[in-house]
């Protein structure tokens, strides 16, 4: 029996890590943040601006805007189209994610 791997003559990766909300968790090379979080079992990483509900990915090609969350400091990111790079800081954003710019 021959497993995807074996039929493209693929070898593993190494993986690499970023934290999220402060907990390290692995990626590989080539993963969106999103896969990286589903992958740890995080299904909700965001809050809506009215009310707080959680969400997390949606569509997963970067068109409903459900999936942002906050990158080495950089709010509104898409996390199914942002690679993880080795040492990336993801945070949960609530609501605009600018609340740094409130007054």
């Amino acid at each position: 029996m021959h497993s995807p791997r074996s039929l493209v003559g693929g070898t593993p990766v190494a993986a690499h890590e970023i934290t999220f909300d402060g907990r390290e968790l692995p990626a590989l090379p080539g993963q969106s943040i999103a896969a990286v979080l589903w992958g740890a079992g995080i299904l909700a990483w965001r809050t809506t601006r009215e009310g707080g509900a959680p969400r997390g990915a949606f569509c997963g090609i970067g068109s409903c805007f459900d999936c942002l969350v906050t990158v080495n400091g950089r709010p509104n990111q898409r996390a199914c189209l942002v690679p993880a790079r080795p040492g990336d800081t993801v945070t949960t954003q609530e609501g605009t994610g600018r609340a740094d710019l409130a007054v």
